[in-house]
């Protein structure tokens, strides 16, 4: 049986899966759910996290980064993507340009009792904007991470990972 820490997608294995990517900056909201993640962020050398007051901004932050050659990630929450759905139908979806969203689904169950309308309603924003995604809870699905990287890459479409586990291993 795996242990209940052991089952947590832990925050140095998005850093790692970051790295290989070549992301060059986290465009993010801080917060209290991502502490220990966004601490870590911020000591690598190679990373630059950019805070913004509101997911939407996030787009356009990314948005320039692109254009400027960097690999930026937006970390934003499933609520504050639903909120963004103009910008990223502006900076992301009819700019054509390869983002990686990382989006945390607050409200997602594994055992599919959600009671929270922000996660029932997720799903569908994303397939509404044709948005593809790729669920990653634990340390064992943290290879999704990369093959949402090439999937953006190759369509030069945005491409988002919804993280199942809702920070329960960031917050130290």
């Amino acid at each position: 049986m795996v242990s209940q820490q052991a089952a947590l997608l832990k925050p140095e294995t998005l850093i790692e899966e970051f790295k290989k990517n070549g992301v060059t900056h986290i465009v993010t909201i801080p917060d209290s759910e991502t502490n220990y993640l966004y601490e870590l962020m911020k000591e690598q050398a190679w990373l630059e996290v950019v805070p913004a007051s509101r997911e939407g901004e996030t787009f356009a932050i990314a948005l320039g980064l692109i254009v400027g050659g960097k690999v930026p990630v937006c970390l934003i929450q499933n609520t504050g993507m639903m909120e963004s759905g103009d910008s990223i139908r502006g900076m992301a979806l009819d700019s054509g340009f390869p983002l990686v969203m990382l989006i945390g689904y607050r409200g997602w169950n594994r055992h599919g009792v959600i009671t929270d309308s922000a996660a029932r309603y997720t799903e569908p924003f994303l397939n509404a904007m044709g948005i593809n995604y790729y669920l990653v809870e634990q340390d064992e699905d943290a290879p999704r991470i990369s093959v949402a990287f090439e999937e953006a890459r190759k369509n030069n479409r945005p491409v988002a990972v919804l993280v199942g586990d809702e920070y329960h291993g960031f917050n130290r």
